[in-house]
């Protein structure tokens, strides 16, 4: 199997180790709140007899030296945004506020308010508030033009209508929300692959993508929170899954319960053009490729088998294109 994504200098096996060390840590560090800790989609801690907050926290990893490249930070804060409303709203919570940490070698007043700009547009559509955050200048150990994104969001949920694998049945219908293309993962390999080894520019545009490759990468990570909040509400769904880094083949199965199988067809929908692109620049495989993107499908909706059609005319009322992508079997 290609490793494209090892020589571009990330080492998943090792991420995933590292998260099995935390989990431990965070045993010794807790509290008789806590319901689900490290390794969920969102922390969950009890606030009352059946509410719970959910609580996550990202960044938005090497996708923030081509927004640098670009000299374009004025969309980046939405990403930032998506990266963890979409995993606390996988809990069926409301994602209440937002805050952000900002840390850079030399404080340029206009680069992060250009960036905070874009936490505020992607605040407003997630519908949570932005309620705060830190900037700190850090001379000396980071260089003038460098940058680091921190985000934060914390929601609310009533126990008795949480989603997750404990409603998850044998015949429920997997259904794939559109992503934006790349989000906001695997960019570690995306640079290496184009803009390093393939030599393209970001201002070269592509026909194959229809416009230019700094506006292709730059494309901000889907907000799919009011979407996923309202359907799960209404007792439409059983389970979201956030594809972020791991891709369908990791994050998944994060929502299926024990015993059972996430089955998907990877033919059953389109892939935007960047993934090919992608593909042919690193020499990554079919698997590789399934462990490290998105491929096209950036959340993943877990339903009743009856309830697939609403589900789809409801995302497509929303603006999100869907598929049906595959069932929960035995495993």
């Amino acid at each position: 199997m290609s490793d494209a994504y090892g020589r571009a200098g990330v080492d998943l096996d090792a991420a995933g180790r590292a998260v099995g060390l935390i989990r431990d840590l965070a045993r010794e560090a807790t509290r008789q709140e806590v319901v689900e800790g490290v390794g969920g989609f969102a922390g969950l801690f009890r606030i009352s007899e059946d509410r719970l907050l959910a609580a996550a926290t990202d960044g938005v990893g090497t996708k923030l030296d081509v927004a640098l490249a670009a000299g374009r930070l004025d969309t980046i804060g939405v990403d930032l945004v998506a990266m963890c409303a979409d995993d606390v709203v996988c809990t069926g919570a409301e994602p209440l506020f937002f805050l952000d940490y900002v840390a850079t070698g030399r404080l340029v007043p206009e680069d992060v308010a250009a960036i905070v700009s874009g936490v505020a547009d992607g605040c407003r559509r997630a519908g949570c508030a932005l309620l705060g955050g830190e900037t700190a200048e850090h001379p000396g150990t980071m260089r003038p033009e460098e940058l680091d994104l921190a985000g934060f969001c914390v929601g609310v949920v009533d126990e008795r209508s949480m989603l997750g694998p404990h409603r998850v049945r044998e015949g429920d219908v997997l259904i794939g929300l559109a992503s934006t293309g790349l989000h906001a993962n695997g960019y570690s390999l995306v640079r290496k692959a184009l803009l390093e080894d393939g030599g393209y520019r970001l201002d070269d545009v592509l026909p194959r993508l229809g416009r230019s490759m700094g506006d292709e990468l730059l494309e901000p990570t889907a907000i799919y929170t009011p979407l996923v909040l309202d359907l799960a509400r209404d007792g439409v769904i059983h389970a979201a899954a956030h594809v972020t880094g791991g891709g369908l083949v990791e994050n998944v199965p994060r929502v299926m319960p024990a015993g059972h199988h996430a089955d998907i067809d990877w033919r059953s929908w389109p892939a935007p053009a960047v993934f090919d692109l992608v593909a042919e620049a690193s020499g990554a495989g079919d698997e590789e490729l399934r462990r490290t993107f998105n491929l096209g499908v950036g959340m993943v909706l877990v339903a009743p088998a009856e309830r697939t059609a609403e589900v789809i005319s409801r995302a497509d009322a929303g603006g999100f294109a869907s598929f049906q992508i595959g069932r929960v079997t035995r495993a």
